[in-house]
Formats: C-alpha cells, sequence, structure tokens
C-alpha cells in the first residue's frame, strides 16, 4: 500500500490561490471523519510560516495551554510556556504580532471542539477576527470533521462567523479514477471490487491491507472483531447524531432494499412525517442521497424518488456484517464468508460498478472521447423498466443511454438491442438525437464490436 497523497488536485489548488491573495483568508474545510483533511492541510503547509493545532475534547483551559505551548514554539518565545495561560485574546495578539510582514498560515483542526466546551468560542473567534485578523497578512484555516456541528458554529446563518468566510471546502471521497494510486501493485487486485468496499476514503483504504483475494482480505480487515473497521459505523454515526438506534434502523432498511420512503417508513413503524427529519440528517452526512428519475422536471417535488447509501463501505457494512455481527463475535468468521461469497458481486460490486461507469461517462464526456457534452446525467426507471445510465446534453437535442456489465462473459448484441427498446420508454424531446454506451468489464463479443464500427450513435467502453 503505498502512504502518499492522492488526488486532492483542485482543492490543493483553491488553498495555494487563496493564500497567493494579498490580503486575510478565512477558510472552512470540513467533511466526514477519515475523509483526509488533515492529509490535505499538511500537504498545503509544506515549507510555509504556519502553526498547525489540533483541538481536543479537553477543557478549554487544556487547549489554550496546548496553543500557547505551540505558539512559544513556533516564535521561539519560550517565556510564553513559562507564562500563566493566556486569554484566546492575546494569544492570538501573539501570533498576529509574530513576523508582521510575511505570510502566515493558522490551522485549528478540529475547530468544533472548542465551540463543545465552550459555547461561546465561534464568538470569541469572530471578535478576535474582526479585531486582530481581518487586515492582517495572515490565512487561517478552521478545519472539522463533525458536519453539523462545524456547519452550527462555522456556515450557518445563526452563526457569529457567519458572512466572514472567504471560502469553504466540504472534502469528499477520492473518485474510482485515482483509487489505483493508493497500491503498489494495482494490477494485482481486482481494484473494483476493493473500492466495492472500502469506497473513497482514504484512511479505509490505507487500513484494508491488500490480499490477491478479496474474500480473504475483508475476513482480515473487516469481520475480525478486533479490526479497525469492525465498528467504524458505530463510531462515526456516534460523533455526529448521537442516540444511534433509528438511524441504524434506517440504514438497515436501505441496505436491504427499501429505497422508498413509504417502504421504510413502513418497514420501522415510524410515520413518514417523522422520518423526514433522520433522512435529511443522513444525506447532510453524505450517507445516503435522494434520487429522482434524471428526465424529472422538476426533482425535489418528484414523487418518484427513492433513498439508497452514498458510501460504499457503509452499504458494504450493512449488507455483509450488521446482519452476521452475531456470528462474527462467536468467532465463525467462515461462515460469514460462505454467505458473503454468495452475494457480493451480483448484490454489491454490480452496483457500485454502475456508479464507477456513470463517472467513466462524465469523464469520457469532458474529454471530448464521446460526441456529447453532459448537462445533466444519472439513472432512470418506471414502474417495470431500469436504465443503468441516462444523461442530457447541454443543448436538449442529445440523450445518450447506458448499460453497464459486472461479468465474467463479453457483453454481446442483445443488451445492444435491450437497451434500444426500453430507450423508446423515456419521455424526452421528440427530435432529440439518441445515443447509447454500453460499459463492460470483461469487452465485447465481435458481432457487437462490428456492429459498433457500423453505428456511429453507439460507444463501447471496457472499465
Amino acid at each position: 500500500m503505498k502512504n502518499h497523497f492522492v488526488n486532492r488536485i483542485s482543492e490543493l489548488q483553491y488553498l495555494k490561490d487563496e493564500y497567493d491573495q494579498n490580503r486575510s483568508s478565512l477558510i472552512i474545510l470540513y467533511g466526514r471523519r477519515r475523509i483526509g483533511k488533515t492529509t490535505l492541510i499538511k500537504e498545503f503547509i509544506k515549507n510555509k510560516q504556519s502553526l498547525y493545532f489540533l483541538a481536543t475534547e479537553e477543557s478549554e483551559n487544556e487547549n489554550k495551554k496546548t496553543f500557547q505551548h505551540q505558539l512559544a514554539e513556533m516564535t521561539g518565545n519560550f517565556l510564553l510556556q513559562k507564562a500563566a495561560i493566556l486569554e484566546w485574546h492575546d494569544i492570538f495578539s501573539l501570533f498576529n504580532l509574530h513576523l508582521p510582514n510575511q505570510r502566515k498560515i493558522l490551522v485549528i483542526d478540529e475547530f468544533q471542539y472548542l465551540g463543545k466546551g465552550n459555547k461561546a468560542f465561534p464568538s470569541i473567534f469572530q471578535k478576535v477576527w474582526d479585531e486582530l485578523l481581518i487586515n492582517s497578512n495572515i490565512m487561517v484555516i478552521l478545519c472539522g470533521s463533525l458536519i453539523n456541528m462545524m456547519v452550527q458554529q462555522t456556515l450557518s446563518y445563526s452563526s457569529p462567523l457567519y458572512g466572514r468566510r472567504t471560502g469553504q471546502i466540504r472534502l469528499k471521497q477520492i473518485p474510482f479514477s485515482y483509487y489505483d494510486q493508493f497500491f503498489e501493485s494495482p494490477k494485482k487486485i481486482d481494484l473494483i471490487e476493493y473500492y466495492a468496499v472500502t469506497g473513497g476514503v482514504p484512511k479505509y483504504i490505507e487500513l484494508f491491507r491488500p490480499l490477491s483475494d478479496i474474500f480473504e482480505a475483508i475476513k482480515t480487515n473487516i469481520l475480525a472483531p478486533q479490526s479497525f473497521l469492525y465498528e467504524e459505523p458505530f463510531f462515526l454515526l456516534e460523533r455526529e447524531v448521537g442516540e444511534i438506534g433509528t438511524y441504524f434502523s434506517i440504514i438497515k432498511s436501505i441496505a436491504a432494499g427499501n429505497h422508498k420512503i413509504g417502504k421504510i417508513s413502513a418497514n420501522l413503524g415510524i410515520n413518514q412525517s417523522g422520518m423526514t427529519k433522520y433522512l435529511k440528517t443522513l444525506m447532510e452526512l453524505d450517507l445516503v442521497e435522494r434520487i429522482v428519475p434524471v428526465t424529472e422536471k422538476n426533482p425535489e417535488k418528484s414523487k418518484k424518488g427513492l433513498y439508497r447509501i452514498k458510501d460504499n463501505f457503509i452499504t458494504f457494512w450493512f449488507k455483509f456484517v450488521y446482519p452476521y455481527r452475531h456470528f462474527l463475535e462467536m468467532d465463525q468468521r467462515d461462515f460469514v464468508v460462505d454467505k458473503l461469497k454468495q452475494n457480493f458481486r451480483d448484490n454489491h460490486v454490480s452496483f457500485v460498478y454502475e456508479e464507477i461507469c456513470r463517472e467513466k461517462l462524465l469523464d469520457l464526456s469532458s474529454k471530448g472521447e464521446i460526441d456529447f457534452k453532459i448537462l445533466k446525467s444519472g439513472t432512470w426507471w418506471n414502474k417495470n423498466e431500469e436504465i443503468d445510465i441516462v444523461a442530457l446534453s447541454d443543448d436538449e437535442n442529445k440523450i445518450i443511454f447506458g448499460e453497464c456489465k459486472y461479468t465474467k462473459q463479453k457483453t454481446d448484441v442483445e443488451l445492444f438491442y435491450w437497451l434500444k427498446e426500453k430507450s423508446q420508454k423515456v419521455k424526452w424531446h421528440a427530435d432529440a438525437r439518441k445515443y447509447y454506451i454500453l460499459f463492460s468489464k470483461s469487452g465485447f463479443s465481435e458481432a457487437l464490436l462490428q456492429l459498433a464500427e457500423q453505428n456511429t450513435s453507439l460507444y463501447l467502453k471496457i472499465v
């Protein structure tokens, strides 16, 4: 497993652009645990005059003391280490006075813990910003992993810091297209299967030791009760929502195939109005998303909305770990692996493969490798049919339909004709030109390759 900085190109460039501004900067950087915020920050502040402070859940005085000691080391003013604990305003003032003509960076990581320890801290920092830092040559990054707290303390209208930020970054998962960069020998493993388990969360990828057999890797890295990832969803949700029972039940219900809010509500015995607030929180945490057919004119008001788990690891865990925890606690991992082998590829990897192909289609469009500039993409369904990929062009005169096949067999012409037949049921502009794209893990039959040569509206891609 490689251990270096992967992707984050646009985020890193944004921070560099802010650093180059001839003014003060206040950046809010937030995202779920393990997503790589601290790694991004440390990459950015390399060889720059900076102070990195990690707040903890200790008392406010302990955080002050730590900050003061780090400031003493940065400035060389070691009397600060022996001095009594100063007030926040005085500590920030000393930082501000250090090398006043040089661009400096102040990072407060896990910022939300300072506000948790003292509810007045966002107001204290707002005063510090307005009185000391706003007119200085300083770049401040406030970073946090508890999304709800960070939004409340720094971004929401009710926050004292509202309107002060010069920018914000919500860090997302690493796309599949960069996934191979985490591994020393990516060709020795099935990257799609590994991605289906870890998703694009850097910490999960680093902890998931690669083995040539994916099931042995899962058995070692997740199914062992002593492993780091065995109880990760508990820690992830407990930090954000406190009482996790209802949230767990909702995610479990979605993982079991209940995607309509009515079915989830009925499954759990919770009325729909009560369910909405839980789903809203899970969406804010990037764990669940609501999707509608891509052709819907008013997505927010559509009655066709479905809820699905947005995170590969969370989906995997609720499908294959949570239901079998009793067996795992009794050290019956082999039994669980046998169950896993029955459904892993057809009931999990194949759906992740569809998402990878949607990502690939956007990439092909942006690079001009297909004659189709995408405005909007997603999936489509009605009561009887579903199409894996449907994308609309920016001029509304083109539409593309796609299917994704994660099988060991080569994809044959029948899939194209089946897709073409289903596409007739999609209501879009009558004069729109139709394109088709087929993705396959194992390639295409000779007959399908010949058909694609004759049909300029058909694309074939191996992923």
